[in-house]
């Protein structure tokens, strides 16, 4: 059976640094840093109090109020950014067989403040168990595709991947492959996630997990830098929509970039922690690239998961070395997370965005915030520091790896 060849059409983006694609674009290659203090509660008495937010945004703007009270951040994030997305993609939606359209999104959490909410509630009363009753519809990770489907009436495969902060480059792959194996013209994709909570905040630090540097939060997250001191938590979505090519080809669609290939595999080794050596990541580069039909030296930019961890970023570099070999200072490596922060279950969908950008643009944006050397990392290794760098990029890989040892690695190619 010959696989049919893949496409992104749209892009749609809520980020800590841009409320759209164009706006997102500016913040990245502009290094702009999306951390500051906490707003949505009093985080005086937590270790960290700071976060990547939203800023400037009104869901009423977007959604229906009556709509979004049903709706938890995470799923509102994820309807404005599929709206935009299924926008710019330009798709005719009287004429679209909607059988072969699906919904695969990405959340790692789900609606963690709705579930606050109500248990806090409860808690505060007298005993009487009072719950909202869309407490469950609103929690749950599989309703935001759910809204999507149900606004737009796409009838294709409809679920969310869950594999903590790989869930959205999960939800990619299996679109990729739902689509390449003829079962659908059309996928919308991509993740979001709200999980600046309390619950969030507490539970991560907790885990000693996340950085405190509460006096300069804009250059808290540090990927590759020998000061960093843990991942900055950040909230968004990205959507994307991926076509079947000769679907794309026929309607005279748009083309950002195709999807050649994804990898998966898993470090078996720690609830939290990476495999030291990184044999996990290495081993879903490999697969990869072999699932693209590539060769290590054809890949000309990397963004990172690299989310300012102590462990976490070493290993990575590592990995990248021992794939890549000799050509890996050939490879322009970045880190987008030092300014968007971590978004979790959607951190894959807005940095696979990030990567077709660059090759859209030319332009590899920074790893800002990098003061110290770390003595661990290979000085060879260009990993765009402080400034965006021009190139012209035919291939980029995005990586991602979640809690529980979970690795996932997207490839995209520019199109002639």
């Amino acid at each position: 059976m010959k696989l049919k060849r893949v496409v992104v059409t749209g892009l749609g983006a809520l980020t800590p640094i841009g409320n759209t694609i164009d706006e997102y674009w500016d913040g990245l290659v502009n290094g702009r840093s999306g951390a500051a203090p906490v707003t949505y509660f009093d985080a005086e008495k937590f270790k960290t109090q700071f976060a990547c937010e939203i800023k400037n945004f009104n869901v009423t703007d977007f959604i229906d109020r009556k709509l979004a009270r049903k709706m938890d951040k995470f799923s509102q994030y994820a309807m404005v950014a599929s709206d935009e997305a299924i926008a710019d993609s330009k798709l005719d939606l009287d004429t679209l067989n909607k059988y072969r359209v699906g919904v695969i999104w990405g959340a790692g959490i789900g609606g963690l403040e709705t579930f606050q909410e109500e248990v806090l509630n409860y808690a505060a009363g007298d005993g009487t168990p009072r719950f909202n009753p869309f407490f469950i519809p609103k929690m749950i990770a599989d309703i935001a595709p759910g809204n999507i489907s149900i606004k737009y009436g796409f009838m294709g495969p409809n679920y969310t991947t869950v594999s903590a902060c790989a869930s959205s480059a999960n939800s990619l792959i299996d679109a990729l492959n739902t689509i390449r194996l003829g079962h659908c013209d059309v996928i919308i994709t991509g993740g979001s996630e709200a999980a600046v909570t309390i619950a969030g905040m507490g539970g991560f630090n907790a885990m000693h997990a996340m950085s405190t540097r509460n006096d300069s939060p804009e250059t808290a997250s540090r990927p590759f830098d020998a000061n960093r001191d843990g991942f900055v938590l950040g909230e968004g979505a990205g959507a994307m929509i991926l076509e079947d090519y000769d679907h794309a080809k026929a309607r005279g669609a748009k083309i950002y970039a195709e999807v050649l290939g994804g990898g998966l595999s898993s470090d078996a080794y720690h609830m939290t922690a990476p495999h030291p050596d990184g044999i996990g990541v290495v081993a879903v580069m490999k697969n990869c690239l072999e699932n693209a039909g590539l060769n290590p030296e054809d890949v000309d930019h990397i963004n990172t998961h690299g989310t300012s961890t102590p462990l976490g970023d070493v290993a990575e570099l590592k990995a990248i070395s021992e794939v890549f070999g000799s050509h890996a200072k050939n490879i322009n490596i970045n880190s987008t997370k030092s300014m968007t922060g971590h978004l979790l279950g959607a951190a894959g969908a807005i940095e696979a965005i990030a990567s077709i950008l660059a090759m859209q643009h030319g332009i590899v944006p920074p790893t800002i915030n990098h003061e110290t050397v770390d003595e661990n990392i290979d000085p060879q290794l260009n990993l765009t520091l402080n400034k965006a760098q021009k190139r012209d990029i035919k291939v980029a890989m995005s990586n991602t790896f979640g809690f529980g040892g979970h690795n996932a690695c997207v490839l995209f190619k520019k199109l002639d």
